[in-house]
């Protein structure tokens, strides 16, 4: 899969996703920290990568509707987060993509479970 992980995602993951078979590009590395919401799931889309963020804006469906995109998702995490923290999300994320499409999905990541929204056609 194709994934962007945006600036609010821990960068010590990419490995992970990246040895799970994931081409992983990151919103930092493409200097386009702190650019609008809207502009970087624009180059998500063109670029037909799944966002992955924490950013809960992208849960908006009116605004980002999940069957326009790559795929959208959240990652929810406790206040006071640790790299295990982390890890526990990130290896969700890998399982849940071995298993299911995020194509035109939002997905929420939160305590060891994926909460999937399918689009809205």
């Amino acid at each position: 899969m194709n994934l962007k992980l945006d600036e609010n995602v821990n960068l010590h993951v990419v490995t992970f996703l990246q040895l799970a078979g994931h081409d992983v590009a990151t919103v930092p590395g493409q200097r386009l920290t702190s650019a609008p919401d809207t502009e970087v799931i624009e180059v998500c889309r063109s670029e037909g990568r799944c966002l992955v963020t924490c950013d809960r804006g992208f849960g908006n469906r009116l605004r980002y509707n999940p069957s326009n995109y790559a795929g959208i998702i959240i990652i929810r995490l406790p206040p006071q987060t640790t790299l295990a923290d982390w890890r526990e999300a990130i290896n969700t994320l890998i399982a849940g993509l071995e298993n299911m499409d995020v194509t035109g999905k939002l997905w929420v990541i939160r305590q060891g479970r994926i909460t999937i929204t399918p689009d809205t056609e």
